[in-house]
């Protein structure tokens, strides 16, 4: 947050206004949001708003960057098992941290902000929760060279973008979600695996 001098910041209007903003995201998208309406919304004035963030874009970020949409899973015991329980939350529908995210995903093309604010919630952490299992599997015996995980990770990431984007609630079918395990992200590292085992 920039904040001015003079007055110190009510930490616990800036939480609410945050909230406000995620809301209003999460439910309406990115074209609805306004200083007008977070000041309704917040029962707060605009000033308030102003002093914390220069520009709705920098609130969007600041109010997404909080979010943490991917994690490396629990050990599974297997890369195909690793990877299933990385990708299970695609089989419910986009919560509402994710619907706010995936409101900013096309003004972010043209926007620093916003850009910023989907990396801190979606391409830092799925890079970090690949390189957990990158050096998970190396040692347990199953070494995945670094291109290939730079494969895996891009392959992710569009999934899911693509998931984030497309019409309806984001939930894919379970076999479906198997499927692309089996099918596509499996085979970005079985090759190095299979390698090792034999």
């Amino acid at each position: 947050m920039s904040g001015t001098p003079g007055r110190p910041l009510s930490a616990e209007l800036s939480e609410q206004l945050v909230a406000v903003a995620v809301d209003i995201l999460a439910e309406e998208g990115w074209g609805r949001l306004n200083s007008d309406r977070v000041a309704a919304r917040a029962r707060a004035g605009k000033a308030g708003i102003y002093r914390r963030w220069p520009s709705m874009s920098a609130l969007a970020r600041s109010a997404v960057s909080r979010f943490t949409l991917v994690t490396a899973p629990q050990d599974e015991g297997s890369p195909r098992a690793d990877l299933a329980a990385l990708v299970a939350s695609w089989r419910r529908p986009l919560s509402r941290e994710e619907r706010a995210v995936a409101s900013l995903v096309g003004a972010a093309r043209h926007d620093e902000d916003l850009r910023a604010g989907l990396d801190a919630a979606l391409v830092h952490p799925l890079t970090d929760a690949v390189e957990t299992l990158g050096d998970r599997w190396s040692a347990r015996g199953e070494e995945v060279p670094a291109e290939r995980l730079a494969l895996l990770r891009s392959v992710l990431e569009a999934f899911w973008w693509q998931r984030l984007t497309v019409a309806g609630d984001g939930a894919l079918v379970a076999e479906h979600v198997e499927q692309v395990v089996d099918d596509v992200l499996l085979p970005i590292v079985a090759p190095a695996v299979e390698r090792v085992a034999s």
